[in-house]
């Protein structure tokens, strides 16, 4: 069975009893939602993830684990940990399983997505790891990653519009991720990501949470040897890419999955929304 959910295709096995979507392509500021699915599968999906059938942050780490999204129990650990509801708009159905708007012509990726990106990353994201998140938004994945790595490791955000850092840092200290905030060993910047941060490098883990219509070299140069980059690219067509730096400095590349994300691009672009 083929799903595709928000931009998000992954394989689940037959015996289980899956969501079928036909087909549910991942909203953005640029392109509208199209959703092809029958009446059944509206109400299903309703029931599983809208905000009417889930009110707490474990029932949707629960649903996530029980269609097949999330099978690394650190994961589930890291997510339930950090509750969405802290990290998205006021009012806003916290739990979907769906993208939202933020502000900005920026959005904070749906559930599944960062549960995604959190199992590629894993191995890159033990205790005294760093870990750097491009395009940090609300601060919710790299709170994630700064409870992952903990206090001897180090998380670093960097978002290029001043209010979302703002806004993300209050967001950090209201949740589980405060004492890493306070003791150091979690950060947020403003700064261009596509620049990376070099202070911290050379990065165990790098998120980047835009399309980029290729990768940027200097998020390359400050990855660790052994260390691995997830990052959406292209324009119109956008493949989710997993890019591994080999000990010897090499570069492996694949493709994980066919995704829609707002584009990596300057502070003056985003807010005109191109």
């Amino acid at each position: 069975m083929l799903i595709v959910a928000y931009g998000f295709r992954y394989c689940a096995p037959f015996r289980r009893n899956l969501l079928n979507y036909a087909t549910l392509l991942h909203s953005t500021s640029h392109l509208s939602s199209r959703f092809h699915y029958s009446r059944d599968s509206l109400s299903r999906m309703e029931r599983y993830f809208s905000g009417s059938g889930i009110k707490k942050n474990s029932a949707m780490v629960g649903n996530l684990q029980r269609f097949g999204v999330i099978s690394s129990q650190k994961v589930v650990e890291v997510m339930q940990t950090i509750d969405r509801a802290l990290f998205v708009p006021n009012g806003a159905s916290a739990y979907d399983d769906s993208p939202m708007g933020i502000g900005y012509n920026v959005t904070i990726s749906a559930p599944h997505m960062h549960a995604t990106c959190l199992q590629l990353l894993e191995e890159h994201l033990k205790p005294g790891m760093h870990a750097l998140d491009v395009g940090s938004g609300t601060g919710y994945l790299t709170a994630c990653f700064a409870v992952m790595v903990g206090p001897q490791g180090r998380a670093v955000g960097v978002e290029h519009i001043p209010e979302l850092v703002s806004s993300s840092i209050e967001n950090i200290q209201k949740s589980e991720a405060a004492s890493y905030l306070k003791e150091g060993s979690l950060s947020v910047h403003v700064a261009d990501g596509r620049l990376g941060w070099p202070e911290h490098a050379p990065y165990d883990a790098i998120h980047v949470g835009a399309a980029a219509p290729e990768i940027p070299g200097p998020l390359i140069e400050q990855l660790k040897p052994g260390g691995r980059l997830v990052i959406p690219v292209g324009n119109l067509f956008q493949e989710l890419q997993v890019v591994d730096k080999n000990m010897d400095g090499s570069i492996t590349v694949r493709s994980e999955t066919s995704v829609r994300y707002v584009p990596l691009t300057s502070r003056e672009a985003q807010l005109r929304g191109n």
